[in-house]
């Protein structure tokens, strides 16, 4: 299996799109929990990070820092 490696601000895909329609979502917080924002639609998602990285596909865009 790849290791997923996943940061602040990186832009990730999730395994099933959001209802409103995109698979684009912006990680915003990190911690015991991943807070993810839809970039469709701007709702945010507060996940527990083991269930974040189960349902992780992969990373669109890193950062720029």
């Amino acid at each position: 299996m790849v290791e997923k490696n996943f940061d602040l601000n990186d832009v990730v895909e999730m395994k099933k799109p959001h209802p409103c329609g995109t698979n684009e979502w912006k990680i915003i917080r990190m911690g015991m929990d991943v807070r993810i924002k839809c970039q469709g639609c701007n709702h945010s998602v507060l996940v527990p990070r083991k269930k974040f990285e189960k349902k992780l596909k992969k990373v669109l865009k890193k950062s720029e820092e």
